[in-house]
């Protein structure tokens, strides 16, 4: 009876590990082709921006001939069409001061919210996920007119603005983990004299070292990923104020397409070199707060 018991025991043991095998395959196959929708695309806009032909090949993938002309041209060759170096220092300039502004008033808007206890708190936060809930180009026709009034439109100061402006209704997420802080360090702080400045510098901040980074990593993005926004302000038709997405963009016109197609594949890669330093550079403090916080316990 045991040598029965134990026979069907190892031929359920060996059903179930066909199985688990079985759903472990199309697991993966099913990531592969998740893998292969989004990195096709890549691989094409890369291939191509090495292409010698200068507009759009549909009879093959890779191309027939492989040049860095189209970086070169790009980078250091501007035409009246192409200012890539003049649009990427704009956009660099609008992305760093709309990272130091939203971050700080996210971190502000937060930390108010987790951590301090006022009149109407639970009203403000509910009336801020509510406005959240609708999109920001609902409000475009609005905000175009305040900046024509005030004289802000086709200046990046106006652009900034629009960025940074709402950003603190970003909050949520932030006040989330600073919920996670021990409200006894908080309070021990307090009974020592500290202030809530010093409580938010000192205390706070360096135990939330992950939710800083993914802070400072979507208010720097914003600028490199909005079209919408950046077209509607700065419409001045002049090709030297635009940045790197309405300039881009401009390059896809039907006019321009097929003289200036691999020229934009080549944009496209650059584009992505600032962001993807920015993200393996604070990985390193983002794996640093996880792993101090842990120390802390």
């Amino acid at each position: 009876m045991t040598q029965v018991m134990s026979a069907d025991t190892k031929k359920q043991l060996r059903k179930g590990k066909i199985q688990r095998g079985v759903r472990g395959t199309i697991r993966h196959l099913i990531l592969i082709a998740l893998a292969a929708v989004w990195l096709v695309p890549i691989l094409w806009l890369v291939v191509t921006s090495f292409s010698s032909y200068r507009g759009i090949n549909f009879t093959h993938f890779f191309p027939e001939g492989y040049t860095l002309d189209n970086y070169i041209n790009v980078l250091f060759h501007p035409d009246s069409v192409a200012q890539f170096p003049q649009w990427f220092m704009n956009t660099l300039i609008v992305a760093i001061f709309n990272c130091i502004i939203s971050t700080c008033f996210v971190l502000m808007v937060a930390y108010a919210f987790s951590c301090c206890r006022f009149k109407s708190r639970r009203l403000l936060q509910n009336l801020s996920v509510t406005v959240n809930l609708f999109p920001g180009v609902l409000a475009m026709i609005a905000v175009y007119f305040v900046l024509r009034y005030l004289d802000l439109t086709n200046s990046y100061a106006g652009l900034i603005m629009v960025y940074a402006g709402s950003s603190g209704l970003g909050y949520l997420i932030c006040k989330g983990f600073f919920d996670t802080v021990p409200v006894s360090l908080r309070e021990a702080a307090k009974l020592d004299g500290a202030s809530e400045a010093r409580i938010f510098f000192q205390i706070v901040i360096p135990m939330s070292k992950p939710i800083l980074v993914y802070t400072i990593i979507n208010s720097f993005m914003m600028p490199w990923t909005d079209f919408v926004m950046a077209k509607m302000i700065l419409n001045s038709g002049i090709s030297a104020d635009w940045t790197v997405a309405i300039g881009l963009y401009n390059m896809l016109s039907r006019t321009l397409v097929n003289n200036y197609f691999a020229l934009f594949c080549a944009g496209g890669v650059l584009v992505s070199i600032p962001i993807s330093i920015l993200f393996v550079i604070m990985q390193k403090f983002y794996v640093e707060g996880i792993t101090s916080g842990a120390d802390k316990g």
